[in-house]
């Protein structure tokens, strides 16, 4: 199995000196960049939270660009099968009709919200903001093939996956 993080492909792809940085200063001006010229993402999560036009043209930068990566890593794979971690799948999915199933990692909008603020140091208000850009959770929840729920111990979700991953792999074989 393979594992392929769109978040982490979207970093790769707005480095300093990526065309998609530079598109990015192009249409948001040279404040979307920190002193060391690496894309401010505080800056950027302010803006494209508080105006779904800028989010928008944010999107359209980076969504075909993160889609093909994605598509061309999962093409030179060579495991049984892929997984991709797409956090905008359900808003941005008319360019993932490659995809065999979705898989959901729920939990409940109370808990999204406390780890958003833990993880990025957000106020509770952009928080809010973030989730409602985003599909609603009965959305994502009525696009998947597969949930597993987060809402546990790390045992209990390590089990989880353990056991989707054992489905996967007959899938995969059959």
């Amino acid at each position: 199995m393979s594992v392929h993080d769109a978040d982490l492909i979207a970093h790769e792809l707005v480095a300093p000196g990526q065309p998609a940085l530079l598109d990015i200063v192009h249409v948001f001006g040279v404040n979307a960049l920190m002193t060391t010229g690496e894309l401010d993402r505080k800056y950027m999560r302010e803006r494209v939270f508080t105006s779904p036009q800028q989010r928008r043209e944010l999107e359209a930068i980076l969504h075909p660009r993160v889609r093909d990566e994605l598509r061309a890593r999962v093409f030179r794979d060579a495991s049984a099968y892929s997984i991709l971690a797409i956090p905008l799948l359900v808003e941005s999915a008319h360019g993932y009709d490659w995809i065999n199933r979705v898989l959901v990692i729920d939990v409940p909008e109370a808990l999204q919200i406390k780890r958003l603020l833990q993880r990025d140091g957000i106020t509770a208000e952009l928080a809010q903001q973030i989730l409602a850009a985003q599909a609603s959770r009965s959305t994502r929840l009525a696009r998947a093939d597969d949930v597993i729920e987060n809402t546990g111990t790390l045992d209990e979700l390590n089990s989880a996956v353990m056991r989707l991953h054992q489905r996967y792999l007959a899938l995969a074989s059959s």
